[in-house]
């Protein structure tokens, strides 16, 4: 093994170059399956090699075939930051290396864990008193939810709007429930007046994927209410704007809801991954999840963070979403969460004012969905993503492709967005 404190000044010094040259990179490399392993060696190395030999090897095989995320003109799906606090953390997670599953396996990362869910619950105006914790990704605390609402309901459905994350399916799959697509509405909202006699849950967004709707969480709230029906809010993306309180109408009723998802590693600059959970009945996950084997006996008046979702092995993310909150600060986070959604706004006029082109969807947050009334959207989409100055994917609308351009990372600044428009109307046949 090399020197540790040498190759850890290499490490930082190769994450600082990178942040600063990532702008200059294509966003989606140029190249075909097979490419990356072609130029791998087929076995493990016997002898041990280098720090500054391995990241020469991923300058030249690794990051040329990356999809960059981190890049300032990466507009598809949903945009993210890994920011430099969240760096900072991700280094001092893995220097400490704990499993969080129990309190006593780390009692403090258990308490920072349950705190800046506090923290963040706060600032997203939810109530108080909630039960909060971190999973991976949305995915999983959608099937963590789903499973909680089978505790109560076995064997029923889950409704969710057509235009739901697909995740959302997969973890129905995943539980053993059927699911079932619900009908929008003119403005792509989950229509609200379908029968609950044989469901188990409903799943409502709040910013869905294609065009970032809020379902009418209230409405449903009151009918599941009524009917005795779980009611989870999958708000991974929209929900972080919540941190403003002018957008903080995106949320209204999910005080009524039984569960709620926000991710922070999509829009509030928190690298992958950390999806922040919450429930208003943590005693439902607690039967759902808590089994308790001798070698990891519970500690009287603490919470076994483990017994409230499917993982047992938890790394330490509270550390880089407190890393974030403590170093951006509210302010920081809802300015940029504000000038994103003003780039957004000024993105759709410029769509709106070009000849040719339309606005297809309400944009309440940092994602525009836009099309070019003759042109074929996908192979528009594909030949400016193909340029490498950006990057930005298509969803179907009434059965029509529509582009996406998706605002989110902290970088991004208006002239990445005018670029982005630019090659867009450059790109057109």
């Amino acid at each position: 093994m090399s020197d540790f404190r040498a190759d850890l000044a290499l490490a930082s010094e190769w994450a600082a170059a990178y942040l600063e040259r990532v702008g200059g990179l294509p966003v989606l490399p140029d190249v075909a399956p097979g490419d990356t392993r072609a130029l791998l060696p087929a076995e493990a190395p016997e002898a041990p090699d280098t720090f500054a030999a391995i990241l020469a090897d991923l300058d030249t095989i690794i990051v040329p075939g990356l999809t960059h995320w981190n890049h300032p003109r990466f507009f598809a799906w949903f945009a993210n930051t890994g920011s430099e606090p969240g760096i900072l953390a991700e280094l001092l997670i893995a220097t400490l290396n704990v499993n969080n599953m129990t309190w006593l396996s780390s009692p403090a990362a258990t308490e920072l864990e349950l705190t800046v869910l506090d923290w963040l619950a706060r600032l997203l105006g939810l109530p108080a008193g909630w039960h909060g914790h971190i999973e991976d990704t949305a995915s999983t605390a959608t099937v963590a939810a789903l499973a909680a609402a089978r505790t109560l309901r076995p064997g029923g459905v889950v409704y969710g709007s057509e235009q739901a994350n697909f995740s959302v399916e997969k973890a129905a799959r995943l539980v053993g429930l059927d699911y079932r697509p619900v009908a929008v509405d003119d403005d792509y909202r989950m229509r609200a007046d379908f029968a609950l006699d044989d469901a188990t849950a409903v799943v409502a967004t709040v910013g869905t994927t294609g065009t970032t709707s809020v379902d009418p969480v209230r409405e449903l709230a009151a009918r599941c209410r009524e009917a005795g029906v779980w009611l989870h809010i999958d708000a991974a993306y929209a929900g972080s704007a919540a941190i403003c309180p002018e957008l903080r109408w995106c949320l209204d009723g999910v005080d009524e809801a039984d569960s709620v998802v926000v991710n922070p590693h999509k829009w509030l600059f928190t690298p992958m991954d950390c999806s922040t959970l919450w429930t208003r009945r943590p005693e439902v996950f607690h039967e759902t999840f808590a089994l308790v084997p001798d070698y990891l006996a519970a500690t009287s008046a603490a919470v076994d963070l483990k017994d409230y979702g499917p993982a047992l092995g938890r790394r330490f993310r509270a550390l880089k979403l407190w890393l974030v909150l403590r170093m951006y600060g509210a302010e920081g986070l809802r300015a940029l969460i504000r000038e994103h959604v003003r780039l957004a706004q000024l993105f759709a006029s410029w769509v709106d004012a070009e000849p040719g082109w339309e606005v297809v969807a309400a944009h309440p947050f940092s994602t525009v969905c836009f099309r070019h009334r003759e042109a074929d959207n996908d192979e528009l989409a594909r030949r400016a993503t193909a340029t490498g100055e950006l990057f930005v994917a298509t969803t179907r609308l009434r059965g029509q492709s529509v582009i996406r351009l998706a605002i989110g990372n902290a970088r991004t600044t208006e002239a990445d967005v005018r670029r982005a428009w630019e090659v867009l109307c450059a790109s057109v046949a």
